[in-house]
């Protein structure tokens, strides 16, 4: 019988997060810990959590700062930036999952924006495995024709001044995903819309980057048909993170049997028979071209 979920609070650099901890179903074969994308509660991962610990690998989701279950203040008095998500909140998990668990393998999960501290962290020695999906380097030209008119929208039009009004980014009233605090929404923005991406930060709310993290093994995938951080964007990203050795996979709905499998969607509940490649937990395959 599967453990029982339990909730955990993280201390991080200036706040108190709330996480969920999934124990390992047997002997652990690893734990890990999963970075969320933007605007994405944990509680979205629950299936995924549940899918993995069945499995023998203990998971930890958790809210950033003033968001979610983490969320202590009114959000239009946040002062929170994109960048605590990506790196203090991000330690404070891998901190926390790493007292969890004191033994054995550490493997970390970033999903979108999870996935892009990777070379803004220190990794314990035993971090085994770090994989991405839906990570990359962006601009708001790479995305297909199909989907610009709301990336404009949400960049240049309804966002900015939503944003501006409320004092926070009223996504849910907007039909544009979630309430976001201010702070994160604009650092965001200057991210997709300029050609540095984050190197105008580094230096400031950003600490430097190490593209060669010493972890045996990082994968940077992405579905091939994400709209939202495109294969070209994620292609940028390992590239970057080459000297790491970081390795690139393209993964296609069909070759799971599934119709799509997107961008926030790569890890909801009807993707499952996606995620043991995810985590290369199946047979290794052949790297996409």
């Amino acid at each position: 019988m599967q453990p029982a979920p339990r909730k955990i609070e993280i201390p991080a650099e200036g706040a108190r997060l709330v996480g969920t901890y999934y124990p390992p179903e047997g002997p652990a074969r690893a734990n890990l810990v999963l970075h969320g994308a933007t605007g994405v509660p944990q509680r979205f991962y629950r299936h995924f959590a549940a899918w993995a610990a069945a499995r023998g690998i203990g998971v930890l989701t958790y809210d950033y700062r003033d968001f979610g279950e983490s969320q202590q203040r009114p959000m239009r008095d946040s002062d929170t930036i994109f960048a605590d998500w990506a790196v203090r909140d991000q330690a404070a998990a891998q901190r926390a999952l790493a007292e969890i668990a004191p033994e054995g393998p550490l493997w970390v999960l970033g999903h979108s924006l999870g996935g892009l501290g990777i070379p803004f962290h220190d990794y314990p020695a035993r971090t085994e495995k770090i994989v991405s999906v839906g990570a990359g380097i962006g601009h708001f030209t790479d995305h297909p024709w199909s989907y610009r008119p709301k990336v404009l929208a949400f960049w240049f039009l309804l966002g900015p001044v939503a944003t501006a009004l409320a004092g926070y980014m009223p996504g849910k009233r907007l039909l544009l995903g979630a309430d976001l605090p201010a702070g994160v929404y604009w650092q965001w923005r200057r991210w997709c819309t300029r050609r540095d991406f984050y190197d105008s930060d580094i230096g400031r709310s950003l600490p430097a980057p190490n593209y060669a993290p010493s972890v045996p093994r990082i994968r940077i995938c992405v579905a091939g048909d994400d709209v939202v951080v495109p294969p070209v964007a994620v292609r940028r990203y390992a590239d970057a993170l080459a000297p790491g050795g970081a390795t690139y996979h393209c993964v296609a709905p069909s070759d799971h049997g599934l119709a799509a499998l997107g961008h926030i969607e790569f890890l909801a509940r009807d993707r499952e028979p996606a995620w043991a490649g995810l985590l290369d937990l199946s047979e290794p395959q052949e790297d996409d071209r």
